[in-house]
């Protein structure tokens, strides 16, 4: 899979799956900048995510994921699984619709998993090649046994490995 400069992998992480199995999953460790324009309140915030800049706009580490799958030519979305949307943005919010054959395919794995909740944050397709990526806060995020569930249910559904991206980010100091 060719992923952007920027989120290109450096390590993999070991995931050991509900089954037993244990699979590796490609990881990149960028250092994204603070934001540090207008501030928001908690409340704007999902009770306080780290606002980063990118390209002199707010954004969460999901979004501005996203910005960078834009920048080289994917299309995708936020896959916002605590308010059950998918979005291109948060301030001001939205919601869009997937397209038809890329719900179906996150329909059949979260059929697989009994559940939503562990997708990955950020859902990006070119051409027919997609990429599932988390956001983890270096130091701070941990895989949780709903992700473990996603992982295994998404492979069962044909996701491939090369398809499946951890990205590890830091906050430049």
């Amino acid at each position: 899979m060719k992923f952007p400069k920027q989120l290109k992998p450096t390590a993999a992480e070991s995931v050991e799956l509900p089954s037993g199995k244990v699979v590796e999953i490609a990881k990149a460790t960028p250092i994204f900048k603070p934001w540090t324009g207008k501030r928001f309140s908690r409340k704007q915030t999902y009770g306080g995510k780290a606002v980063l800049d990118f390209h002199g706009q707010p954004h969460f580490a999901e979004l501005g994921i996203l910005r960078i799958f834009e920048r080289d030519g994917w299309q995708g979305v936020w896959v916002d699984t605590y308010s059950g949307k998918h979005r291109t943005r948060y301030w001001p919010k939205d919601e869009v619709e997937l397209p038809k054959e890329k719900q179906s395919l996150l329909d059949s794995i979260y059929e697989a998993a009994g559940s939503p909740y562990g997708c990955f944050d950020v859902f990006c397709w070119k051409g027919r090649s997609y990429i599932f990526a988390e956001s983890k806060k270096r130091g701070e995020d941990k895989i949780r046994d709903t992700q473990k569930r996603w992982f295994e249910a998404a492979i069962k559904c044909g996701v491939p490995m090369d398809s499946l991206l951890f990205v590890e980010w830091g906050i430049e100091a």
